[in-house]
């Protein structure tokens, strides 16, 4: 340890342990991105090495906790072998033992050893740079090591110059939809060089931004096990609706490749009929026991990987908490908690006043509900009272919209004018095949 930084050699080899201390594995290497000019390249995950001697990939987003002792990863981990992509950098196979050039220091140094540090909530990148001359002839003597931090060293991956992997860097800092109007606009030939590269996180959720024949393209061209890989990142509901528009052969292929539980909730959705509750939601939303209190409850709402409308609201049940839910109790606004202390019970301030959606509500009755309760969040149950998931309202204007609205603007048309005006529940003009969604 460095401060707050972390040396891979301290940690390499280390037990990987799940949330309950059941080990996995063991870390043996640290995926990075490089990133433009002299930014510290971005950690993208882990090489962990499991009992069968097979090395699997764990992205940060699953690291809840690295220390001198153990690594501590949480949710699903996707036991297929690892394999390099293009634009990955493995920090003790290629940067330990190469050569580097200290900026404004004369000589040839080594790259002895590397440190990582978190930047913010599970996001990580290199720190610091251990170093040494670089001694020749045939009687080696170890020299002394020096610690610098990464933008004092220049290392030789980062001069490759390869547009790819530049465009790659520039994209890990982009929103989903800036990725997705970079491929759009790229060649098929470029595109498919870009995409070998991305990391499966990026491409997810820049594929849910594109317009869907270029979704079905894009995932179709991908070998099977890639193409699974991205679905299983996915939000499950964007990853059903894409699924559902390839041919069948192949979406089963695809189903039969990705994990167990993430195929399950696909097969879920893929039940219903795409413009209704059950076809709209997400089996993930934020649910709490009964017997859950606040803090608990704002604690699930801070995860870095909940969109702002799941964060919205928190949803009560009965066990089991997994969708569907054991009898659903009721729905709690964020708002509500933070006006709460927060050892108060969540289940003392469910709305009584929300009614949940069934799962075969259209299109019209929920955007009618949104507009009724004001809300961007709302649960959907069985007939027997069982939560099943949540709608967002991200997934109802996505259904409301003109179905190439995604492409007309990335074209540069805009998706909304005198011509087409799509109607919300307030009123208004909407296309022919508005209409046929609204009912």
């Amino acid at each position: 340890m460095s401060g707050s930084s972390v040396f891979i050699s301290r940690i390499r080899g280390l037990p990987v342990v799940d949330t309950d201390g059941d080990q996995i594995g063991k870390l043996r290497d640290v995926v990075v991105g490089f990133r433009p000019g002299v930014q510290a390249p971005r950690v993208r995950g882990l090489v962990v090495e499991l009992f069968a001697r097979q090395r699997i990939f764990v992205p940060m987003l699953r690291v809840h906790s690295v220390d001198a002792v153990q690594v501590v990863i949480s949710g699903v981990v996707n036991t297929r072998r690892f394999s390099r992509r293009d634009a990955e950098t493995l920090v003790v196979d290629d940067l330990v033992d190469q050569p580097v050039r200290r900026r404004g220091h004369p000589g040839p140094q080594v790259v002895y050893d590397v440190s990582m540090r978190e930047v913010r909530n599970r996001e990580w990148e290199l720190a610091e740079v251990a170093v040494r001359e670089r001694s020749g002839g045939r009687f080696r003597r170890r020299s002394h090591v020096t610690i610098v931090d990464w933008r004092d060293v220049v290392v030789g991956v980062q001069q490759t110059g390869q547009e790819t992997e530049q465009l790659v860097a520039r994209m890990e800092d982009m929103k989903p939809a800036d990725i997705a109007r970079e491929l759009h606009d790229l060649s098929p030939a470029r595109r498919a060089d870009v995409v070998r590269a991305l990391s499966d996180e990026v491409l997810a959720d820049a594929l849910g931004e594109l317009p869907e024949d270029e979704q079905v393209e894009l995932i179709s061209s991908l070998e099977t096990e890639r193409a699974a890989d991205v679905l299983e990142e996915m939000d499950a509901d964007d990853a059903a609706d894409l699924i559902g528009e390839l041919a069948p052969d192949l979406a089963e292929r695809l189903l039969g490749e990705m994990e167990t539980e993430d195929a399950e909730d696909v097969r879920r959705l893929l039940s219903y009929e795409e413009s209704t509750a059950g076809g709209l939601m997400t089996p993930e939303p934020v649910i709490v026991a009964t017997g859950a209190t606040v803090s608990e409850a704002l604690a699930l709402v801070r995860a870095e990987d909940l969109t702002p409308a799941l964060a919205s609201m928190v949803y009560v049940c009965r066990s089991p908490y997994e969708t569907p839910t054991g009898p659903f109790v009721g729905g709690v606004h964020f708002q509500r908690l933070l006006r709460e202390p927060p050892s108060t019970l969540v289940s003392a301030l469910v709305d009584s006043d929300l009614e949940p959606l069934k799962a075969s509500s259209t299109l019209a009755e929920v955007s009618r509900y949104f507009a009724t309760y004001n809300l961007v969040c709302a649960p959907v149950v069985d007939p027997d009272n069982h939560l099943l998931g949540a709608v967002t309202v991200d997934d109802v204007l996505d259904h409301m919209l003109p179905e190439d609205w995604r492409g007309d603007q990335m074209d540069g048309m805009t998706p909304v004018d005198d011509e087409v005006a799509p109607a919300g529940p307030a009123g208004g003009r909407a296309t022919d095949g508005q209409r046929d969604r609204l009912g």
